[in-house]
């Protein structure tokens, strides 16, 4: 909204007696001003909102009323506070913020459109599995096939549509950029990829690259929602990721930057760089008040969407397989409970007795049940998820 008023008043005063007093306005016109300004418009509404939302909820009794999962299984003695009436469905501070500060900040084009439609399908999914969960009083919530299939669809819907969309992007090593006048060369956003340390774009095909995408989406969106055990846990490593993405966009959308770094230009990726900044700003917002001892959860509202929009950026700059690197945590925590549910089950077929492989699943608490405290297990995991992080930022020039 501010780049369009901005742009506006400067036409409009263009011959005047006002351009002179107006022209620190072509300040919007730069992604860099405009992304900070998102960030601290983000932050600013998360502080501000934080503890009217979390009255807001505890007045609706929308806290949990469930012991959650670490303290049924029982054994661990470093947990000292239980989270039973913590109140649940804070992501909609997150999600308010960071929608309202990229509409302000950043250009509407297609890409951010699409960014902001997954986030609000995926909120709306979240909010609904956490109402369930507060009304069966029981921590069941949507069932998981329910959630998966709607996650699918929503994934499916989403490659296709990149599919079918031509994309400006140009390739380092391909055609050469076209000349004043021609036709744009076109290439899709699906069956193009970057693969980590490799020089050259890859043609992975339209059948590979959908497929990916699809399970970029729905892996990282349920990743994020397993890591969200522990106070500021989920958020903290969402905002390291977001900071690897919101760099990754800028460099993606400066054709300059983008030559020389030898990665996919896309036109009109750097305003992802806004909807990244914004989403740093209304995470650590929401860290503020969901650090260790939490006043509020995400829940599903939010740890679902934040998951589907990290996997989103990183699919609309051809950096998916990336985001395995990035999020590496994320990646831990949910492979974490593949491992222990699939050995659980073999070994139940094999011998009649299930066994695990962790002391418990997700990974974060494991370490719970090894003696570690809560708040070593978050801070822990923060130094991985930096480590993976700069190695994600490596893949730039190590290739």
């Amino acid at each position: 909204m501010f780049y369009y008023l901005s742009h506006a008043l400067l036409e409009w005063s263009e011959g005047t007696g006002w351009a002179e007093y107006l022209s620190p306005l072509r300040l919007f016109r730069y992604i860099t001003v405009r992304s900070a300004g998102a960030a601290l418009t983000a932050l600013a509404l998360s502080w501000w909102l934080g503890p009217k939302v979390i009255g807001w909820l505890k007045l609706l009794k929308f806290g949990q009323v469930y012991a959650d999962k670490a303290e049924l299984a029982g054994g661990l003695a470093a947990r000292v506070l239980s989270k039973k009436g913590t109140p649940t469905m804070g992501g909609l501070l997150i999600i308010a913020a960071l929608n309202l500060s990229t509409l302000l900040w950043a250009q509407w084009n297609t890409l951010i459109q699409l960014t902001l439609l997954a986030v609000l399908v995926l909120t709306a999914l979240g909010f609904y599995d956490d109402y369930a969960k507060v009304v069966q009083q029981s921590g069941g919530g949507t069932k998981p096939h329910v959630k998966l299939w709607v996650q699918f669809a929503l994934a499916a819907f989403v490659a296709v549509y990149l599919w079918r969309l031509p994309v400006l992007s140009f390739l380092r090593g391909g055609p050469p950029l076209p000349a004043p006048g021609e036709p744009p060369l076109v290439s899709n956003l699906i069956s193009v990829l970057m693969l980590p340390f490799y020089k050259q774009p890859v043609l992975a095909g339209a059948l590979v690259g959908l497929v990916l995408t699809v399970l970029a989406i729905v892996g990282m969106s349920n990743a994020v929602n397993l890591a969200d055990g522990l106070d500021g846990l989920a958020i903290g490593l969402t905002v390291i990721v977001a900071f690897v993405f919101l760099v990754f966009s800028y460099l993606a959308g400066n054709v300059k930057a983008a030559e020389y770094l030898q990665i996919p230009f896309v036109p009109g990726a750097g305003e992802l760089t806004v909807f990244c900044a914004a989403l740093i700003g209304a995470g650590l917002g929401f860290l503020w008040f969901n650090c260790h001892p939490a006043q509020v959860f995400m829940g599903d509202t939010g740890s679902l969407a934040l998951g589907g929009a990290l996997a989103l950026v990183a699919v609309l700059i051809h950096q998916p397989l990336v985001l395995v690197l990035a999020g590496g945590v994320f990646v831990l925590e949910a492979a974490s409970v593949l491992l222990q549910r699939g050995w659980f089950r073999f070994t139940k077929r094999r011998s009649g007795t299930g066994r695990r492989l962790l002391l418990m699943a997700p990974l974060h608490h494991h370490f719970e049940k090894l003696g570690w405290y809560e708040s070593q297990v978050v801070m822990r995991f923060y130094i991985l998820g930096v480590l993976f992080a700069v190695l994600a930022l490596a893949t730039l020039k190590i290739r």
